[in-house]
């Protein structure tokens, strides 16, 4: 790619920034800024932080944005740097710029209605309301966004079943690869609905103690967006943490030290949904770029 087009994609990489900060500021959503290095990170069992002389690299800012929530916030959203060691390829940077948002007394189902409202005004600002075309595919974006259960996914796309690929390690490697392809081909997708044993973070459905109130976004078969109804049980937040440090020792993986503050100000937590959601991908999407790289402004390789 040349100069020119990365300097018009970087120009409408802004324009997305913009529309993002003018659509959560429509909805009285106050944006917040919190420390990028912290004591402690989230533990998962499957993003490794970066390390900055004897703290840690957020990963995400979800520990701070929550504590915020437990200390009387309402309505927050942050665009921020996050790290992950290691990640690198068409779709994924070791240094990425996350938008993540928090409500009290809202639940996953309120995100995704605000997934659906922000693609929509983004697009309208960029003067292509309604549509969204990336690489050579129209998506609909007047549509109900398509919701399908994690479930009906694997009964439709996988020669497994849901609860056959959970009990044989093999849940993440067909939904990338059986699964993704497929969501979001003419219209924006969630997947929602997941197994409670992939989603540490999330609150049990009410009616399905097997499931947790987790959504993830897709278009065009690229996973954009994280959301869930949080879970706010401080005691069985720990358990889960202390289950995400087993499977990283089982990994060949450090533990990582539990994020005690959070925990402690997670019992004052009031019922809220939360989600991330990455800007670069999205940039990634309004500027038909097919890889990463080409809108941000220098690649990890060109430093």
């Amino acid at each position: 790619m040349n100069g020119s087009q990365l300097l018009e994609n970087l120009k409408k990489r802004s324009l997305v920034m913009e529309l993002t900060r003018d659509f959560f500021r429509s909805m009285d959503y106050i944006e917040v800024e919190t420390p990028v290095r912290c004591p402690s990170v989230i533990p998962e069992a499957h993003i490794d932080p970066v390390t900055s002389q004897g703290a840690y690299l957020q990963a995400s800012p979800e520990q701070c944005m929550k504590r915020l929530l437990a200390r009387g916030a309402d309505k927050i959203f942050q665009i921020c740097k996050c790290f992950r060691k290691g990640e690198r390829g068409h779709r994924h940077l070791p240094e990425l710029t996350l938008l993540e948002w928090y409500a009290v007394h809202q639940t996953y189902e309120d995100l995704m209605d605000q997934c659906q409202g922000l693609l929509r005004h983004i697009a309208k600002g960029l003067g292509t309301p309604d549509r969204l075309v990336y690489q050579g595919t129209s998506l609909d974006l007047a549509a109900t966004f398509q919701r399908m259960t994690v479930s009906r996914a694997f009964e439709r796309f996988s020669d497994i079943s849901l609860n056959q690929a959970v009990d044989t390690g093999q849940f993440d490697e067909i939904i990338s690869f059986d699964i993704e392809p497929h969501l979001g081909a003419s219209r924006p997708c969630f997947l929602y609905d997941y197994p409670i044993s992939m989603a540490s973070l999330s609150a049990v459905h009410p009616e399905k103690p097997d499931i947790a109130q987790r959504f993830e976004m897709y278009v065009a078969g690229i996973e954009l967006a994280n959301g869930f109804t949080e879970l706010t049980d401080h005691k069985l937040q720990r358990k889960r943490f202390e289950m995400e440090n087993e499977l990283r020792i089982k990994h060949g993986k450090k533990k990582l030290p539990m994020p005690e503050t959070f925990l402690s100000d997670l019992a004052l937590m009031p019922p809220a949904a939360g989600i991330a959601l990455g800007m670069d991908r999205l940039a990634m999407l309004f500027c038909n770029a097919p890889d990463i790289e080409q809108v941000v402004a220098f690649p990890p390789e060109l430093l």
